[in-house]
């Protein structure tokens, strides 16, 4: 069994490293892009500005999904973190897309770009983005697969995209500073519009799925038939079994049948171990179960 209190103090630390992290990039990068006059940098800093709103987002959808059921939410909270997921993807969307009008102006336009000297301060806040997002970003995904947080799932993507944003912004400096070619900029921002897109595409798909009550991944109900496999026999069996996922928080349901003999307390204990041991493999989740006679041979 699993101490549901400790994986959310986990999640609540992770999701404040999120915010840190994220403010002190927007402040960098913006600070950087104006100085060098780039509008990828510029455009990063409106990457991890959203990423900042996604990360407070997040923060506040794990805090809500952590509070317990109550007379109006009879089956949690969960969902609030599925649907801090859908915010997260619009916002992502919103951002590629002034990315994108940016970067477009630009190279139609054309603009200037600043001394070498400041190109190397541009390339040294890149690096410097990179790392830091890798770190807190691998933090973010091992969280999210220990406690099953999509919120900090979505965030963690958030941040791994702006890994490989910010090291492609770093690569198209250094080739500006090598080649003298400023349409490098440009095209490099628009690059990483539609990286952001994709990743909005994936975070709205995924999402979805939760809130429209979609059925656990195969791998997910395969280790519960397993688990169901281990106490049929003797005329126990199971069947018209359903699932649904809510955030952290997953719900199954089935049908039980038991032999028509056995007591109330019989199906009763049988039903708790069986609770226990689908709690034991897979965490946070939810177990109703209908118990139902076997039918008699003769019949």
């Amino acid at each position: 069994m699993r101490d549901f209190e400790a994986e959310n103090l986990k999640k609540k630390r992770v999701a404040r490293l999120s915010i840190l992290s994220n403010t002190f990039l927007v402040f960098m990068k913006l600070g950087a892009g104006l100085a060098v006059g780039s509008i990828s940098i510029i455009s990063e800093a409106v990457h991890s500005a959203v990423d900042l709103i996604a990360s407070a987002i997040a923060y506040i959808s794990v805090k809500k999904s952590a509070v317990p059921p109550d007379m109006c939410h009879e089956y949690g909270h969960g969902k609030f973190e599925d649907m801090s997921g859908i915010i997260e993807a619009l916002l992502i969307v919103v951002a590629s897309l002034i990315i994108l009008y940016e970067a477009v102006m630009n190279l139609v336009s054309g603009h200037d770009i600043a001394s070498e000297q400041l190109l190397s301060v541009g390339i040294a806040v890149m690096l410097i983005s990179t790392i830091m997002n890798l770190y807190v970003s691998t933090k973010l995904f091992s969280v999210a697969k220990d406690t099953g947080s999509i919120a900090l799932e979505s965030d963690a993507w958030h941040l791994r995209t702006d890994v490989f944003t910010s090291a492609g912004v770093m690569v198209g400096l250094i080739l500006i500073r090598i080649t003298g070619f400023v349409q490098f900029d440009a095209i490099i921002a628009i690059g990483i519009s539609f990286v952001i897109l994709h990743a909005a595409h994936d975070l709205i798909k995924r999402s979805f799925a939760h809130l429209t009550d979609r059925s656990l991944p195969d791998d997910e109900m395969e280790e519960i038939r397993e688990v169901l496999m281990r106490f049929c026999g003797n005329n126990v069996s199971f069947h018209a079994i359903r699932s649904r996922r809510a955030g952290p928080d997953r719900f199954v349901e089935f049908h039980l049948t038991v032999p028509g003999d056995s007591s109330v307390n019989d199906s009763h204990e049988l039903t708790d171990r069986i609770e226990a041991a689908l709690k034991s493999k897979l965490g946070r989740i939810f177990v109703t179960i209908h118990v139902e006679p076997a039918k008699n041979k003769k019949d």
